[in-house]
């Protein structure tokens, strides 16, 4: 696990990763509904995509659903629904290079609906991509662990479709 997380005035986690693939087939499932469908969410968690508009101002529209018994029991337990709606807005958009977006946390119990940034950079290094994933604080350091840990566990599910795909 290569996680850094800069503790400065507004902390931000990064998370980088290597996965042994073309810069086009990360990049293409970052930004295509089948190819973000196939890893995104948390183990446990399905998703299903509704919309995606890949520009600056465009958004993602999906549904995410807990599908597996762990997960099932933590949403019931934290008061939450098994499938939430979430929204992102992209805000920036450099094809090859990297995606920038906020994503809206309006399934927190007793929170107020907020954005919270995040920024994704591929890098082509041979035969492997160099991905470095920049996520803003959430509201609580809780909920910002919450945050970094579903997305290691989803760039995880990442690692494996990268894996399995045909380098052909």
């Amino acid at each position: 696990m290569n996680e850094k997380v800069n503790n400065g005035p507004d902390p931000k986690a990064v998370i980088e990763r290597m996965y042994p693939a073309s810069i086009e087939d990360v990049w293409e499932l970052w930004t295509t509904e089948q190819g973000i469908e196939s890893w995104w969410g948390p183990d446990g968690f399905s998703v299903k995509v509704h919309r995606l508009d890949l520009r600056p101002g465009g958004e993602m529209r999906y549904d995410m659903t807990a599908v597996d018994p762990a997960q099932i029991q933590f949403m019931k337990r934290a008061g939450m629904p098994l499938t939430t709606q979430a929204n992102l807005t992209f805000t920036a958009i450099v094809p090859l290079k990297s995606i920038a977006y906020t994503h809206r946390a309006d399934f927190i119990p007793g929170v107020e609906p907020y954005d919270v940034g995040n920024k994704v950079e591929f890098f082509a290094e041979g035969n492997y991509v160099r991905m470095i994933l920049t996520l803003d604080p959430m509201h609580s350091d809780e909920w910002t662990q919450r945050a970094v840990m579903g997305m290691e566990s989803q760039l995880g599910k990442l690692a494996r479709v990268v894996g399995h795909r045909d380098p052909n």
